[in-house]
């Protein structure tokens, strides 16, 4: 009897490093296009008060996980490190998503660009910021022990741009809601995860 086939490509694991913000949108990009060769590995959100702790932590995920992995991505912006991430990345020989931070990768780097030029004066929320508003902005910046200083964090905001990733009527109404507690007016924009699907999309299941 002849030997079965050996032509068959063996399966890939790839290892996706992400801010915790973001676990939720991956796991939907995975479940959506059945990506089961991708896993997932996050680091606190809360990070991104202190991200001076984002590339070393990133470089302590990669040399912890290489050997188990094909392969291993980024999901990441600049995030505040001041391009120190993409050096840390760079050493690595580890690739990540395209842009700055999350509101430009959710939304599309042009239509970004477009929402600054229209109104430099915009601050941001995904839906994980809605929903862990307190914690990260009230909270984060001490508004909640000085609320004196609220006029002079957003003093020269002029709108808040919900961008949202999955369309839920309380999570925007949850928006309003912290848009006015912060006194500015809120506008709504759809993105999806196409962003974050394009780039998972790169990693292949298979052996070339």
């Amino acid at each position: 009897m002849g030997h079965p086939s050996s032509e068959k490509s063996s399966p890939r694991r790839t290892l996706v490093i992400a801010c915790g913000a973001l676990a939720r949108e991956f796991l939907a990009v995975k479940q959506a296009n059945g990506w089961d060769h991708l896993d997932i590995t996050c680091l606190p959100a809360i990070w991104h008060n202190h991200p001076e702790r984002i590339p070393e932590g990133v470089r302590a995920r990669i040399r912890a996980n290489r050997a188990a992995y094909d392969e291993i991505l980024c999901l990441y912006g600049d995030c505040g490190t001041g391009g120190v991430l993409d050096e840390v990345l760079k050493e690595e020989g580890v690739e990540r998503i395209d842009g700055p931070h999350c509101y430009s990768f959710f939304a599309g780097d042009k239509t970004f660009e477009a929402m600054q030029d229209e109104e430099i004066g915009t601050f941001y929320l995904t839906d994980f910021l809605v929903r862990h508003f307190d914690r990260f902005v009230i909270k984060g910046l001490g508004l909640d022990r000085h609320p004196q200083l609220l006029p002079i964090y957003f003093g020269n905001y002029r709108r808040v741009m919900f961008l949202v990733q999955f369309p839920d009527a309380a999570l925007e109404a949850k928006a309003k809601a912290a848009a006015e507690r912060l006194g500015l007016p809120l506008v709504v924009h759809y993105t999806g995860l196409s962003g974050i699907a394009d780039f998972l999309g790169k990693a292949p299941a298979e052996a070339v």
